[in-house]
């Protein structure tokens, strides 16, 4: 039987979300049926990526902006993973962000990295007025 789970969530913009954004991505990825890997693993993976996400989405695109929201889609199938972060700033060309020095104290793009580093596929662009970044993880 194939199952599917979908959570949709808007939050305001406010970083004190983080951690419940995060812990729902958490508790998600302990209770995959089917997931043969490490589910702890997968689970922190999933709470940084949503806490990064969410982070550049309330800092960089909505500009803490408190009157702004921050929309996330989470939908897990058998085989995969999928994360949408919305936000409503000016968008920005995620092949241009560089690989951050780690050598500096500053923390600039590594949000970016880490998410890159942690899902097998990262989009971000355009849709319907509003900016997705797009982040998929296979779970086979």
């Amino acid at each position: 039987m194939k199952r599917e789970i979908e959570v949709d969530i808007k939050v305001p913009n406010q970083t004190r979300y983080l951690s419940l954004i995060g812990r729902i991505g958490e508790d998600l990825a302990r209770e995959l049926d089917k997931y043969q890997g490490d589910r702890e693993t997968l689970a922190y993976h999933i709470n940084l990526v949503l806490t990064e996400a969410m982070a550049n989405a309330i800092k960089h695109a909505n500009v803490n902006d408190p009157e702004k929201y921050v929309h996330i889609c989470i939908n897990i199938t058998d085989d995969d993973l999928f994360i949408k972060v919305y936000d409503s700033g000016q968008g920005f060309d995620i092949s241009n962000i560089p690989k951050p020095d780690f050598e500096k104290l500053d923390d600039s793009g590594r949000g970016v990295f880490i998410i890159k580093s942690l899902m097998d596929k990262v989009t971000y662009h355009r849709i319907n007025g509003e900016n997705v970044l797009e982040m998929s993880k296979n779970l086979k």
